[in-house]
């Protein structure tokens, strides 16, 4: 597969292994799973590229899926592998992460800026030559007790609640890529932005 471009390079941010699965750190790497889960494709994790990936046509495109499986805070290194295999310029390449200024469950899709101390999105920008990559950003709401509660409140597992919300943003954010995939980012935001 080296050398294989693609059109789109969807990559969801999260930690590795079971004891993350589910928390508020994993929004992105559920997304991703998700979309290959909806399209009938399985991620197969590939050590080279340090990710799970899967390959499927959204749109009429085709598209690369992948979720590090380095720790979020390396989350740049897989990124930049998979830019250099897939041939992909900083536009084609499509994050979703978890984002502590949104309301839980609010889906926000952006061109470009900072890492706003999102640790995946860090490593991200120290490892690629541009920040003016599209992301879909997952609220999940500020920690109780401050900023000091981050860490403890994205890696905490969530109620049944709060559990139902993130369900339905991991699947609109799910669609959401499908649209920015077929019809591109703009359209996308002007259809998600009104929800």
């Amino acid at each position: 597969m080296a050398g294989s471009s693609c059109d789109l390079l969807v990559v969801g941010l999260g930690n590795p292994g079971a004891e993350y699965a589910g928390t508020r750190h994993n929004v992105g790497a559920a997304v991703v799973e998700l979309l290959a889960d909806r399209h009938g494709e399985r991620l197969r994790a590939d050590r080279l590229v340090s990710a799970g990936t899967a390959r499927l046509r959204l749109g009429g495109h085709s598209v690369v899926l992948a979720v590090p499986t380095t720790w979020m805070n390396d989350s740049g290194r897989a990124v930049a592998a998979l830019v250099r295999r897939h041939d992909v310029e900083p536009g084609e390449v499509l994050v979703i992460h978890d984002e502590l200024d949104l309301e839980p469950g609010r889906i926000k899709l952006k061109v470009g800026g900072g890492h706003a101390g999102h640790n995946g999105l860090r490593s991200i920008h120290s490892h690629i030559t541009s920040p003016d990559y599209l992301r879909v950003r997952i609220g999940i709401g500020k920690p109780p007790g401050g900023p000091q509660r981050g860490a403890d409140w994205v890696l905490a597992r969530v109620g049944a609640t709060q559990r139902r919300v993130l369900d339905d943003a991991v699947a609109r954010a799910a669609d959401a890529v499908e649209m920015v995939a077929s019809d591109g980012i703009e359209a996308a935001m002007q259809r998600f932005h009104g929800e």
